[in-house]
Protein backbone atom coordinates (compact mmCIF):
# COMPACT_ATOMS: atom_id res chain seq x y z
CA UNK A 1 0.00 0.00 0.00
CA UNK A 2 2.88 2.30 1.08
CA UNK A 3 3.93 1.90 -2.50
CA UNK A 4 1.17 2.00 -4.37
CA UNK A 5 1.46 5.51 -6.05
CA UNK A 6 5.15 5.56 -6.15
CA UNK A 7 4.11 1.90 -8.88
CA UNK A 8 1.62 4.01 -10.71
CA UNK A 9 3.97 6.97 -11.32
CA UNK A 10 6.41 6.50 -14.10
CA UNK A 11 9.98 4.56 -12.62
CA UNK A 12 12.84 7.22 -10.73
CA UNK A 13 15.57 8.04 -12.61
CA UNK A 14 18.02 5.77 -12.37
CA UNK A 15 20.67 6.67 -9.33
CA UNK A 16 17.91 8.76 -7.63
CA UNK A 17 17.23 7.19 -4.44
CA UNK A 18 15.40 9.12 -1.04
CA UNK A 19 12.78 11.37 -1.27
CA UNK A 20 10.77 11.73 -3.67
CA UNK A 21 11.97 9.13 -5.66
CA UNK A 22 11.53 6.09 -4.39
CA UNK A 23 9.70 7.35 -1.13
CA UNK A 24 6.24 8.86 -0.68
CA UNK A 25 4.10 10.36 1.96
CA UNK A 26 1.92 8.52 4.03
CA UNK A 27 -1.83 8.21 2.40
CA UNK A 28 -4.09 10.37 4.52
CA UNK A 29 -7.20 9.59 5.96
CA UNK A 30 -10.49 10.45 3.88
CA UNK A 31 -11.07 13.36 6.34
CA UNK A 32 -9.06 16.14 8.44
CA UNK A 33 -8.82 14.94 12.50
CA UNK A 34 -12.09 17.20 12.94
CA UNK A 35 -14.05 14.78 10.48
CA UNK A 36 -14.21 17.43 7.89
CA UNK A 37 -13.27 16.80 3.89
CA UNK A 38 -9.89 17.88 2.98
CA UNK A 39 -9.69 21.02 1.13
CA UNK A 40 -8.83 21.27 -1.97
CA UNK A 41 -5.55 22.70 -2.58
CA UNK A 42 -4.74 24.21 -6.08
CA UNK A 43 -0.67 24.26 -6.88
CA UNK A 44 0.61 26.03 -10.42
CA UNK A 45 3.74 25.57 -11.35
CA UNK A 46 5.06 27.93 -13.67
CA UNK A 47 8.20 26.33 -15.97
CA UNK A 48 10.63 27.41 -18.60
CA UNK A 49 13.38 25.51 -19.55
CA UNK A 50 13.81 23.53 -16.28
CA UNK A 51 14.53 19.90 -17.23
CA UNK A 52 16.75 19.51 -15.38
CA UNK A 53 14.79 19.71 -11.59
CA UNK A 54 11.03 19.84 -13.06
CA UNK A 55 10.69 16.00 -12.20
CA UNK A 56 11.93 16.09 -9.20
CA UNK A 57 9.56 19.00 -8.35
CA UNK A 58 6.42 17.35 -10.12
CA UNK A 59 7.42 13.82 -7.66
CA UNK A 60 6.73 16.12 -4.59
CA UNK A 61 3.82 16.84 -5.05
CA UNK A 62 2.12 13.86 -6.43
CA UNK A 63 3.60 12.44 -3.89
CA UNK A 64 1.87 13.73 -1.23
CA UNK A 65 -0.63 11.33 -0.48
CA UNK A 66 -3.09 14.42 -0.56
CA UNK A 67 -6.24 13.39 -1.45
CA UNK A 68 -7.85 16.55 -3.23
CA UNK A 69 -5.14 18.13 -4.82
CA UNK A 70 -5.89 20.25 -8.20
CA UNK A 71 -1.98 20.34 -10.12
CA UNK A 72 -1.54 22.81 -13.06
CA UNK A 73 2.02 22.90 -14.94
CA UNK A 74 2.28 26.03 -17.21
CA UNK A 75 4.94 26.05 -19.32
CA UNK A 76 5.97 29.05 -21.39
CA UNK A 77 6.85 27.19 -24.36
CA UNK A 78 10.21 25.55 -23.49
CA UNK A 79 13.40 24.33 -25.89
CA UNK A 80 14.79 22.07 -23.39
CA UNK A 81 13.20 18.29 -22.39
CA UNK A 82 10.43 20.23 -19.80
CA UNK A 83 7.73 19.07 -22.16
CA UNK A 84 8.91 15.56 -22.39
CA UNK A 85 8.87 15.25 -19.08
CA UNK A 86 5.33 16.92 -18.40
CA UNK A 87 3.98 14.38 -20.76
CA UNK A 88 5.07 11.44 -18.51
CA UNK A 89 3.15 13.14 -15.59
CA UNK A 90 -0.20 14.03 -17.70
CA UNK A 91 -2.25 11.52 -16.51
CA UNK A 92 -1.79 12.83 -12.96
CA UNK A 93 -1.85 16.31 -13.76
CA UNK A 94 -5.03 18.61 -13.59
CA UNK A 95 -4.16 20.96 -16.52
CA UNK A 96 -0.62 21.76 -18.29
CA UNK A 97 0.07 23.72 -21.22
CA UNK A 98 3.45 25.05 -23.26
CA UNK A 99 2.83 27.92 -24.73
CA UNK A 100 4.61 31.48 -25.15
CA UNK A 101 3.73 33.90 -22.39
CA UNK A 102 4.97 36.76 -20.69
CA UNK A 103 6.66 35.40 -17.93
CA UNK A 104 6.93 33.79 -14.76
CA UNK A 105 4.10 36.00 -13.27
CA UNK A 106 1.73 35.70 -16.25
CA UNK A 107 2.44 31.98 -16.17
CA UNK A 108 0.58 32.15 -12.26
CA UNK A 109 -1.45 34.44 -13.35
CA UNK A 110 -3.45 32.09 -16.05
CA UNK A 111 -2.85 29.18 -13.72
CA UNK A 112 -4.56 30.56 -10.91
CA UNK A 113 -7.12 32.12 -13.00
CA UNK A 114 -8.40 28.49 -13.82
CA UNK A 115 -7.72 26.72 -10.14
CA UNK A 116 -10.71 26.10 -7.57
CA UNK A 117 -9.00 24.96 -4.50
CA UNK A 118 -9.50 26.56 -1.29
CA UNK A 119 -6.04 26.63 -0.77
CA UNK A 120 -3.76 28.12 -3.47
CA UNK A 121 0.34 28.15 -3.86
CA UNK A 122 2.34 28.78 -7.45
CA UNK A 123 5.86 26.54 -6.66
CA UNK A 124 8.73 27.23 -8.80
CA UNK A 125 10.00 24.21 -10.93
CA UNK A 126 13.25 23.64 -9.60
CA UNK A 127 11.99 23.79 -6.27
CA UNK A 128 11.00 20.74 -3.98
CA UNK A 129 7.74 20.04 -1.37
CA UNK A 130 8.70 18.76 2.10
CA UNK A 131 6.52 15.08 2.39
CA UNK A 132 3.69 15.89 4.32
CA UNK A 133 3.63 19.52 3.79
CA UNK A 134 0.02 19.78 2.17
CA UNK A 135 -1.46 18.13 5.48
CA UNK A 136 0.05 20.87 7.31
CA UNK A 137 -0.65 23.72 5.12
CA UNK A 138 -4.53 22.13 5.38
CA UNK A 139 -4.93 21.37 9.19
CA UNK A 140 -3.51 25.19 9.87
CA UNK A 141 -5.45 27.09 7.45
CA UNK A 142 -8.87 25.33 7.97
CA UNK A 143 -8.62 26.05 11.59
CA UNK A 144 -8.59 29.36 11.94
CA UNK A 145 -10.41 31.80 9.40
CA UNK A 146 -8.87 34.95 10.38
CA UNK A 147 -5.09 33.65 8.35
CA UNK A 148 -4.55 34.63 4.84
CA UNK A 149 -1.43 32.17 4.96
CA UNK A 150 0.86 29.31 6.53
CA UNK A 151 4.19 29.86 5.99
CA UNK A 152 6.40 27.28 6.66
CA UNK A 153 10.77 27.28 7.07
CA UNK A 154 12.51 25.80 4.01
CA UNK A 155 15.29 24.04 3.29
CA UNK A 156 18.08 25.34 0.98
CA UNK A 157 19.55 23.02 -1.41
CA UNK A 158 22.27 22.32 -4.02
CA UNK A 159 22.16 21.46 -7.47
CA UNK A 160 22.44 17.80 -6.45
CA UNK A 161 19.38 18.34 -3.60
CA UNK A 162 21.73 18.10 -0.62
CA UNK A 163 20.85 19.83 2.34
CA UNK A 164 22.38 23.16 3.05
CA UNK A 165 21.14 24.76 5.78
CA UNK A 166 17.40 25.21 7.01
CA UNK A 167 16.01 28.70 7.36
CA UNK A 168 14.46 30.55 10.64
CA UNK A 169 11.06 30.15 11.74
CA UNK A 170 8.93 32.37 8.93
CA UNK A 171 8.15 35.82 11.52
CA UNK A 172 5.71 38.68 10.83
CA UNK A 173 6.03 42.46 12.93
CA UNK A 174 2.76 41.63 14.82
CA UNK A 175 0.29 38.61 14.94
CA UNK A 176 -2.65 40.19 13.31
CA UNK A 177 -3.07 41.96 9.86
CA UNK A 178 -0.84 44.68 9.07
CA UNK A 179 0.82 46.77 6.13
CA UNK A 180 4.16 45.10 5.67
CA UNK A 181 5.68 48.38 3.34
CA UNK A 182 5.32 49.84 6.71
CA UNK A 183 7.71 47.70 8.83
CA UNK A 184 11.61 47.77 8.61
CA UNK A 185 12.28 44.79 6.10
CA UNK A 186 14.36 42.91 9.05
CA UNK A 187 11.42 42.47 10.48
CA UNK A 188 9.75 40.12 8.71
CA UNK A 189 10.45 36.78 6.47
CA UNK A 190 7.96 35.31 4.88
CA UNK A 191 9.46 32.64 2.34
CA UNK A 192 7.56 32.42 -1.11
CA UNK A 193 8.60 28.62 -1.77
CA UNK A 194 6.56 27.37 1.87
CA UNK A 195 4.14 29.81 1.82
CA UNK A 196 0.37 28.22 1.19
CA UNK A 197 -2.57 31.04 0.89
CA UNK A 198 -6.46 30.80 1.81
CA UNK A 199 -8.08 31.35 -1.44
CA UNK A 200 -11.00 33.49 0.90
CA UNK A 201 -7.82 35.61 1.75
CA UNK A 202 -6.72 35.96 -2.00
CA UNK A 203 -9.86 37.07 -3.52
CA UNK A 204 -9.98 39.99 -0.90
CA UNK A 205 -6.75 41.08 -1.50
CA UNK A 206 -6.56 40.77 -5.30
CA UNK A 207 -5.90 37.08 -6.74
CA UNK A 208 -3.25 37.50 -8.77
CA UNK A 209 0.56 38.90 -8.77
CA UNK A 210 1.69 41.20 -10.46
CA UNK A 211 3.23 40.94 -14.12
CA UNK A 212 4.89 44.05 -14.54
CA UNK A 213 7.28 42.43 -11.23
CA UNK A 214 9.80 39.74 -12.13
CA UNK A 215 11.49 39.55 -8.87
CA UNK A 216 9.20 40.69 -6.36
CA UNK A 217 5.94 39.67 -7.21
CA UNK A 218 5.88 37.13 -3.95
CA UNK A 219 6.63 40.42 -1.53
CA UNK A 220 4.21 42.49 -3.38
CA UNK A 221 1.35 39.63 -2.73
CA UNK A 222 2.17 39.19 0.27
CA UNK A 223 1.85 43.06 1.18
CA UNK A 224 -1.33 42.87 -0.35
CA UNK A 225 -2.42 39.35 1.91
CA UNK A 226 -1.15 40.39 5.15
CA UNK A 227 -3.53 43.32 5.39
CA UNK A 228 -6.42 41.34 5.17
CA UNK A 229 -5.71 38.15 7.68
CA UNK A 230 -2.71 36.72 9.60
CA UNK A 231 -0.03 35.01 8.66
CA UNK A 232 0.51 31.56 10.78
CA UNK A 233 4.01 30.31 10.73
CA UNK A 234 5.01 26.59 10.45
CA UNK A 235 8.12 25.23 12.82
CA UNK A 236 8.84 22.66 10.25
CA UNK A 237 10.39 22.69 6.51
CA UNK A 238 7.67 22.67 4.05
CA UNK A 239 9.82 23.26 0.77
CA UNK A 240 13.11 23.29 -0.11
CA UNK A 241 14.59 26.21 -2.35
CA UNK A 242 17.34 24.82 -4.37
CA UNK A 243 20.79 27.31 -5.40
CA UNK A 244 21.81 26.72 -8.67
CA UNK A 245 23.10 29.79 -9.32
CA UNK A 246 20.68 30.44 -11.87
CA UNK A 247 18.12 31.67 -9.58
CA UNK A 248 16.80 35.20 -10.72
CA UNK A 249 16.60 36.07 -6.93
CA UNK A 250 20.68 35.07 -6.65
CA UNK A 251 21.76 35.38 -10.09
CA UNK A 252 20.08 39.03 -10.73
CA UNK A 253 20.33 40.45 -6.95
CA UNK A 254 20.53 44.03 -7.69
CA UNK A 255 17.81 43.83 -10.02
CA UNK A 256 15.56 42.47 -7.05
CA UNK A 257 16.38 45.07 -4.69
CA UNK A 258 15.70 47.88 -6.90
CA UNK A 259 12.45 46.46 -7.53
CA UNK A 260 10.92 46.65 -4.15
CA UNK A 261 10.87 50.54 -5.03
CA UNK A 262 8.10 49.77 -7.73
CA UNK A 263 6.79 46.96 -5.65
CA UNK A 264 6.12 49.44 -2.48
CA UNK A 265 4.32 52.32 -4.68
CA UNK A 266 1.77 50.04 -5.13
CA UNK A 267 0.13 49.98 -1.51
CA UNK A 268 0.09 54.23 -1.70
CA UNK A 269 -2.81 55.39 0.36
CA UNK A 270 -2.15 59.23 0.35
CA UNK A 271 -0.44 59.39 3.48
CA UNK A 272 2.83 61.83 2.90
CA UNK A 273 4.32 59.99 6.27
CA UNK A 274 3.61 56.16 4.70
CA UNK A 275 5.08 57.53 1.20
CA UNK A 276 8.18 58.91 2.98
CA UNK A 277 8.44 55.04 5.42
CA UNK A 278 7.91 53.50 1.91
CA UNK A 279 10.70 55.37 0.36
CA UNK A 280 12.90 54.49 2.93
CA UNK A 281 12.28 50.98 3.44
CA UNK A 282 12.68 51.00 -0.65
CA UNK A 283 16.31 51.95 0.32
CA UNK A 284 16.78 49.62 3.22
CA UNK A 285 15.59 46.55 0.64
CA UNK A 286 18.46 48.05 -1.79
CA UNK A 287 21.05 48.13 1.03
CA UNK A 288 20.38 44.24 1.64
CA UNK A 289 20.65 43.79 -1.70
CA UNK A 290 24.26 45.32 -1.43
CA UNK A 291 25.53 43.53 1.65
CA UNK A 292 24.59 40.55 0.25
CA UNK A 293 26.64 40.62 -2.91
CA UNK A 294 30.08 42.02 -0.41
CA UNK A 295 29.05 38.71 1.35
CA UNK A 296 29.25 36.61 -1.87
CA UNK A 297 32.06 37.95 -3.80
CA UNK A 298 34.69 35.31 -3.09
CA UNK A 299 36.99 36.52 -6.30
CA UNK A 300 39.29 37.90 -4.64
CA UNK A 301 38.03 41.63 -6.33
CA UNK A 302 38.43 43.35 -2.80
CA UNK A 303 37.69 46.76 -4.42
CA UNK A 304 34.76 45.20 -5.31
CA UNK A 305 33.67 44.38 -2.33
CA UNK A 306 34.43 47.74 -0.18
CA UNK A 307 32.03 49.21 -3.24
CA UNK A 308 28.88 47.15 -2.51
CA UNK A 309 29.51 47.82 1.53
CA UNK A 310 29.81 51.17 1.10
CA UNK A 311 26.79 51.09 -0.96
CA UNK A 312 24.97 49.35 1.75
CA UNK A 313 25.99 52.19 4.02
CA UNK A 314 24.89 54.74 1.85
CA UNK A 315 21.08 53.11 1.34
CA UNK A 316 21.12 51.70 4.89
CA UNK A 317 23.07 54.05 7.11
CA UNK A 318 22.45 52.10 10.09
CA UNK A 319 24.80 49.37 8.74
CA UNK A 320 27.94 51.81 10.25
CA UNK A 321 26.72 50.94 13.66
CA UNK A 322 27.20 47.16 13.30
CA UNK A 323 30.55 45.08 14.21
CA UNK A 324 30.52 42.93 11.26
CA UNK A 325 30.36 45.42 8.86
CA UNK A 326 33.58 46.81 10.11
CA UNK A 327 34.45 43.02 10.36
CA UNK A 328 34.19 42.60 6.74
CA UNK A 329 35.00 45.74 5.73
CA UNK A 330 38.37 46.18 7.31
CA UNK A 331 39.15 42.24 6.04
CA UNK A 332 38.31 43.38 2.39
CA UNK A 333 40.92 46.07 2.82
CA UNK A 334 43.85 43.53 3.41
CA UNK A 335 45.84 42.11 0.68
CA UNK A 336 44.89 39.24 -1.01
CA UNK A 337 47.47 36.56 -0.11
CA UNK A 338 47.01 37.91 3.64
CA UNK A 339 42.89 37.77 3.57
CA UNK A 340 43.75 34.19 2.33
CA UNK A 341 46.24 33.15 5.43
CA UNK A 342 43.55 34.57 7.94
CA UNK A 343 40.60 32.87 6.28
CA UNK A 344 43.42 29.59 6.61
CA UNK A 345 43.98 30.55 10.56
CA UNK A 346 40.33 30.60 10.95
CA UNK A 347 39.19 27.46 9.59
CA UNK A 348 41.87 25.73 11.34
Amino acid sequence: MSNSRIMRLPAAVPGKTGWPWIEEAPFLPETMPNGMPWPRISVVTPTYNQGHFIEETIRSILLQGYPNLEYIIMDGGSTDNTVEIIKKYEPWLTYWVSEKDRGQSHAINKGWAMSTGEIIAYFNSDDMYSPGAFEKAAITLSGDPSLSAVVGRINYVDISSRHLATSVLPYAPIDGPCDLTLFDPDLWFLPQPGSFWARAALEKAGLYVRENLHYTMDRELFYRTCKVGRIAPFDGALASFRNHGQNKSIALVTEMYQEDAVALKYMDDGVFLHRLIRWRNARWWRARGYYFLAHQNNNGNNKKTVGYLLLAAFYRPAHLWRKKFYRKLLLSLLPVKLLRMFQKRVAA
